[in-house]
């Protein structure tokens, strides 16, 4: 039977997170302890363990998500003695933020407004890489993050290029 891997609360008040890289692909197989992922909070990245072993059948969320919520199903293990590629995932619930996104199916889903056409830290789909945290004070304060430069990996925007 398929075990599914759902987003975990690294800390009392979380209530999403970014799914910043997969430490595993589709096809790995696990054992209880092994790291699967890189988790940002708003305040911190966690490494995320496994708690169940199996083959990883499915990765329903991708690197770099954004807003993931709490209890979201991110991937799906296949069971001792299942075969990974008959297990079916879940659909993918649509992470939610405050502001407006593009869908594109390959592409990592992030969120931004609208961004300008001017060089900026862009992913594939011309959304703008940033932290939460990052998205959240650049809405307090009216901020466009389409003309910030991001000093964080691979030029993600981070609170202090915000401030």
């Amino acid at each position: 039977m398929s075990i599914e891997i759902k987003m975990p609360a690294l800390s009392p008040t979380m209530e999403e997170g970014t799914l910043a890289k997969w430490l595993v692909k589709e096809g790995d197989t696990v054992k209880a302890g092994d790291l699967m992922a890189e988790i940002e909070t708003d305040k911190a990245t966690m490494e995320f363990e496994a708690v169940d072993e199996g083959v990883i059948a499915k990765i329903v969320v991708a690197e770099g998500t954004d807003g993931v919520k709490v209890g979201t199903v991110i991937a799906v293990l296949a069971g001792e003695g299942e075969d990974a590629g008959s297990v079916s995932a879940p659909k993918a619930e649509t992470p939610k933020a405050d502001a407006p996104k593009v869908e594109a199916a390959p592409a990592p889903a992030t969120a931004a407004p609208a961004p300008a056409p001017a060089a900026a830290p862009k992913a594939d789909g011309d959304r703008v890489k940033a932290s939460p945290l990052a998205r959240r004070i650049a809405a307090e304060k009216g901020v466009d993050l389409s003309g910030v430069s991001g000093s964080g990996p691979n030029g993600r925007i981070v609170k202090a290029d915000i401030e």
